[in-house]
């Protein structure tokens, strides 16, 4: 039988540490959360290694690798205090660890079924400061905002929706991974009074949220 909680430990030393994961929270908080709930049964038994993970039957969805995860949360610089949105909430794994560093997480997903089993699981781990709302992705859920921070919990194929940096509050950080292959990477967008503009954070890629495709363009 698998030792998951020897796992966590292990892929916080491993993984996190040696990457440049620095912040004793989110080792905390990702050593807390256990990451093979978050999974299909089929891959509960690798769920720390650090390699992107299907989180339905179908493997449309993924959690981000570990380290890749922990590196875009410590990018964000989420704060005791925050108020943090989650652009694809999936499973309810990033919902799950954000819940511990934040004050309250909002986690929107348009995948009924997927909402639905994150609700669940957030219920059964007893978190009661974040919440799953069923919406399309790439709105967001303006209704709860404005937020501190926002979290595209998956890639981006193009530029970050100006219908979510409109969420941000002033100060507001939105993090999210650009691009796809070896040219993408993960970005911040720092909100000062009302200019919003992206900065570099590191080098990453990870599987495209559904509906943050790059649109065609029309050659004539």
């Amino acid at each position: 039988m698998t030792d998951y909680v020897q796992s966590r430990r292990k892929m916080v030393d491993n993984q996190l540490r040696t990457n440049d994961v620095t912040d004793n929270r989110i080792l905390d908080a990702m050593e807390w959360v256990p990451r093979e709930k978050f999974v299909t049964a089929s891959k509960q038994s690798v769920a720390y290694i650090d390699e992107e993970l299907p989180v339905n039957s179908s493997a449309t969805r993924f959690l981000i690798k570990p380290h890749i995860f922990g590196k875009l949360i410590q990018l964000a610089e989420v704060r005791e205090a925050d108020v943090v949105l989650v652009v694809g909430a999936g499973s309810g794994y990033s919902a799950a660890v954000l819940s511990r560093l934040a004050a309250s997480v909002v986690a929107v997903e348009e995948d009924a079924d997927l909402a639905a089993s994150a609700s669940e699981m957030l219920i059964e781990l007893g978190i009661e400061n974040a919440a799953v709302v069923e919406g399309i992705l790439k709105d967001g859920c303006a209704s709860e905002g404005p937020y501190d921070v926002i979290v595209v919990d998956g890639a981006v194929a193009a530029e970050v929706p100006e219908k979510l940096l409109t969420q941000l509050k002033g100060a507001g950080r939105l993090v999210a991974i650009e691009g796809q292959g070896g040219a993408a990477s993960a970005r911040v967008y720092q909100n000062s009074d009302g200019v919003i503009a992206p900065r570099f954070g590191f080098n990453a890629s990870t599987a495209l949220l559904p509906g943050f495709e790059k649109v065609p363009q029309f050659v004539f």
